[in-house]
């Protein structure tokens, strides 16, 4: 699975945007899709994360209320809604495909998309 994100870009803050994530390749379904995002100077950390069917979702404390993952299989294409944008949601955001773990529901990874930069003014 080959993974493209976009949908990046400049937003004041209590703004919008929507990242964008591609697939290619078969079996787009069978993939959790989560997403990730790593600040200058930290951490990679994770955000949220869609089951292959789109039925159950997990997010991080920090976005709850503020961002909504989602998928749509027929487009090989998931989905971050991000509103209330805040200076401190400024990263480089990631898509990834892999699976959720079943005890802590986080995901785990198996492709990584490249980057897409997201920038929030105050």
């Amino acid at each position: 699975v080959q993974l493209q994100a976009s949908g990046g870009g400049l937003v004041q803050a209590g703004g919008s945007l929507r990242l964008s994530c591609a697939a290619s390749g078969r079996a787009f379904s069978a993939y959790a899709i989560s997403w990730f995002r790593q600040a200058p100077g930290k951490e990679r950390e994770f955000v949220a994360v869609i089951s292959g069917s789109g039925g159950t979702t997990y997010y991080a404390d920090f976005v709850k209320g503020r961002f909504t993952i989602s998928r749509d299989n027929a487009k090989n294409t998931a989905y971050l809604q991000m509103n209330s944008l805040k200076p401190e949601d400024t990263a480089v955001y990631y898509c990834a495909a892999g699976g959720i773990a079943t005890v802590t529901h986080l995901p785990y990874t198996d492709y990584w998309g490249q980057g897409t930069q997201v920038t929030v003014s105050s």
